[in-house]
């Protein structure tokens, strides 16, 4: 009896090793055979529409103020004011399944459309990490920026702007596009 009370608590606490074991987390760059989200990030989509650039052409009235989610390659990054990071994005469309170098899902990568759709600029206000060094947004890196349409436009080329509340982002060659299709697998 004495000998049964001593090994229960060890199997229980192996049993849950063994659970804890076979779990898998995507971690901050998505490492997953479909895309997903972080616990934060499922927080601040809730709600928000899927960036459409056709519809707020059609209809910028009903865009204007939106909260909205968008996935952007960087393809420029400069200064707003307050310290923000001032984002030209090109619009790409998140795949249904990530591609996987291997049926392993730690060689699974985020996948966005290769086609651009259209240009989009964001303003964010960019966590340490993300700000600077060898990780920092920059030209080529992927974010998922959800946030609020303004009624500013950029100066240079009248595209709409988005103010950030919530991004996610995946420095160069921690994502890929369906270009990589070729070489990896669904």
């Amino acid at each position: 009896m004495l000998a049964a009370r001593l090994v229960r608590p060890h199997l229980a606490a192996f049993v849950a090793a063994l659970a804890l074991a076979g779990c898998h987390s995507a971690g901050p760059y998505g490492y997953a055979r479909v895309y997903a989200p972080l616990s934060q990030e499922d927080d601040a989509s809730e709600g928000a529409k899927e960036y459409d650039p056709v519809m707020m052409e059609r209809e910028p009235g009903a865009w204007k103020g939106q909260r909205v989610s968008v996935f952007g390659v960087v393809r420029q990054r400069g200064q707003a004011a307050g310290g923000m990071a001032y984002l030209t994005l090109s619009v790409r469309t998140l795949a249904t399944r990530n591609l996987c170098d291997q049926m392993d899902e730690d060689t699974c990568r985020v996948t966005v459309s290769d086609h651009e759709f259209a240009l989009l600029h964001a303003t964010v206000k960019l966590r340490p990490e993300d700000d600077i060094g060898k990780a920092s947004v920059a030209p080529g890196s992927l974010v998922r920026v959800i946030g609020k349409l303004t009624e500013d436009v950029d100066k240079t080329d009248g595209t709409q702007i988005l103010q950030a509340s919530y991004y996610r982002h995946w420095p160069r060659n921690f994502f890929v596009t369906m270009a990589d299709r070729d070489h990896m697998r669904m």
